[in-house]
């Protein structure tokens, strides 16, 4: 399965901009090559930047790192949530509260990237222990209509997108 794959129903709005960031992998190795490539780009970042902030009241490197890690926790939620058919609505987060009660600044990068790391291998096991029914269940979050497979796509691109961030505007 594919992202483009992906019927209307299973995502709407503002999922649609990191369901196209994931690219056209496989959901499954997607998981897995993004997080090697994730990896290997933050490794290559000059060490002075981590705690670099582009702008007054912006988040380091390392609060975008723990942003994608605290996301993807949520997101696993979800899709376990959903994957067993549980029809309750979910309510959304507020990342900025999320991001203002971490200490992630005080973390070492090799300490958010092994968490980070451990937390997509969790994610990895979970997704392919599902069946293609449950990759196709669909429940509610933040108000919104979201399928299992459509949030395994929404993680990967989440974190295409933040690595972009980095790109563009740290380094």
């Amino acid at each position: 399965m594919i992202a483009s794959q992906l019927l209307e129903n299973e995502y709407s709005g503002h999922f649609a901009t990191y369901i196209r960031e994931a690219g056209d992998g496989k959901l499954i190795e997607e998981l897995e090559i993004s997080l090697h490539d994730f990896i290997r780009f933050v490794q290559n970042i000059p060490m002075d930047k981590f705690d670099y902030r582009y702008a007054e009241g912006k988040w380091t490197i390392k609060d975008i790192i723990q942003h994608i890690i605290d996301t993807e926790r949520i997101f696993a939620y979800r899709a376990l949530r959903f994957s067993r058919n549980d029809k309750t609505p979910l309510p959304s987060f507020e990342e900025d509260d999320y991001a203002n009660n971490t200490e992630s600044n005080k973390r070492s990068i090799q300490d958010l990237l092994t968490e980070l790391s451990a937390l997509r291998h969790s994610t990895l096991l979970f997704y392919k222990s599902l069946s293609e029914d449950q990759l196709k269940r669909i429940g509610t979050a933040s108000g919104n209509q979201i399928s299992v497979r459509a949030l395994g796509f929404v993680m990967i691109g989440h974190q295409k997108h933040h690595q972009k961030v980095f790109e563009e505007r740290y380094l």
